[in-house]
């Protein structure tokens, strides 16, 4: 199946942020397998978070692409051995996570979190892009000061736009754990936050 083809076939606007129903999902994956429309729904549906995803550990446009279409092809190939255990998202970004420490062990390099913003440049107004850049900068600053496992839960909470229940699968980490955790790391940057404007 040609990814990237089917990727520069639609426009922009026709990527949507569609969710579906699990039981729609079930469904439409078990159909995936044979059809190839099928799975073009799963891909429309699927893209923007993972490719979200991607930017944010890679912050380069191309190879997040490349990543992106790597990303489909292993799950269009692991398809038929799919097996409704768990959430179609939490399978899915298992390969995403898989495939991108590939990539980094290949590369030996990783691109900080903060420069998934440069891919939100092209503000009009130079106030408005002055206040922004001096506030992402602050924020650059704590997200330094993170270890690996606490940048991952953002990416995946909000990159990724994952729910408790699939960063939980994806971490194997129970939905609490996941919740403590994203939650007092919320907390502490909030407070470093308000502590550094003072």
């Amino acid at each position: 199946m040609q990814i990237k083809s089917l990727h520069e076939s639609r426009s922009t606007q026709e990527i949507g942020e569609e969710r579906i129903s699990n039981q729609d999902e079930a469904a439409l994956v078990r159909a995936a397998v044979d059809d190839p429309d099928a799975f073009a729904e799963l891909y429309w549906c699927y893209l923007p978070r993972v490719y979200r995803y991607v930017y944010s550990r890679v912050g380069e446009k191309h190879a997040a692409e490349d990543l992106s279409a790597l990303i489909f092809g292993a799950v269009w190939e692991g398809l038929p051995n799919y097996r409704e255990r768990g959430s179609f998202t939490s399978w899915i970004f298992r390969i995403t996570r898989n495939k991108v420490n590939d990539y980094f062990r290949r590369k030996r390099a990783d691109i900080p979190l903060e420069q998934v913003s440069a891919a939100a440049a092209g503000e009009s107004d130079p106030h408005a892009w002055l206040e922004k850049n001096e506030t992402l900068g602050k924020l650059a600053g704590m997200l330094k000061g993170l270890d690996e496992q606490q940048r991952e839960l953002l990416r995946l909470r909000f990159a990724a736009e994952l729910t408790y229940v699939e960063m939980a699968k994806v971490l194997n980490r129970s939905e609490g754990a996941v919740k403590m955790a994203l939650r007092r790391l919320l907390d502490s940057l909030k407070e470093a936050w308000e502590v550094s404007d003072e």
